[in-house]
């Protein structure tokens, strides 16, 4: 039952993205390109988050603060 939910989801997902690039024509591409990198932006910033605050419990861990 699953698989069969996960199958539906891409399917739609699918269905989703190509009726967006149907719709914006020729400029797709900047479009994804704008989406794609504003979620490595965010991604990025969370990842640096989580290292901030992994070091920053670290070193009181150890007594440097």
């Amino acid at each position: 039952m699953i698989t069969l939910l996960r199958f539906a989801g891409l399917g739609l997902a699918l269905v989703v993205a190509l009726l967006f690039a149907v719709f914006v024509g020729d400029q797709g591409p900047w479009y994804f390109a704008w989406a794609v990198g504003t979620v490595m932006i965010i991604l990025v910033a969370a990842a640096g988050g989580v290292l901030f605050d992994a070091q920053a419990d670290a070193s009181v861990s150890e007594g440097e603060f």
